[in-house]
């Protein structure tokens, strides 16, 4: 039997992702398939963590685990289906490397995640966040669903 893909058009990001309100950063899915996804955020003053010069580049591990939440957000609503439960996942942390202090108001942030290591629900995924073709930020996360 032959699996189909249903078109990213027909998923809002609540269907991809748990988080709500101010805690979504992710604003666009660019692409995604059951290993990759691309998104786009742009920082806002009512994002956790907002100062005045912008939000510290910390919270980059939180875009980095939502973009690798549109991806397994995605593998679940293909096998599962839309209203298939929408547990989160829990984030380790294996590599950090920031290049940036704050992250300015007036950037869109492009954040990349791929899967390198997927065994059923533990997965690792590498994340790489720019401004444009500019690199601001490389993480190696380790997930894991209870």
């Amino acid at each position: 039997m032959t699996k189909t893909t249903l078109p990213l058009s027909k998923f809002t990001l609540e269907d991809l992702l748990p988080h709500r309100d101010n805690m979504l950063l992710v604003k666009e899915v660019v692409e995604v398939d059951n290993n990759h996804a691309v998104t786009l955020c742009q920082p806002s003053r009512s994002w956790p963590m907002a100062e005045e010069k912008g939000v510290p580049a910390l919270i980059l591990v939180e875009l980095a685990a939502q973009t690798a939440g549109v991806c397994n957000g995605w593998d679940r609503v293909q096998s599962r289906g839309r209203d298939s439960e929408k547990m989160g996942w829990l984030v380790g942390i294996k590599k950090a490397e920031f290049h940036i202090d704050y992250l300015p108001y007036d950037k869109v942030i492009t954040a990349s995640a791929q899967n390198t290591h997927n065994f059923g629900n533990l997965r690792e995924v590498t994340c790489k966040l720019h401004y444009g073709d500019k690199l601001i930020a490389t993480l190696i996360l380790q997930l894991y669903q209870a």
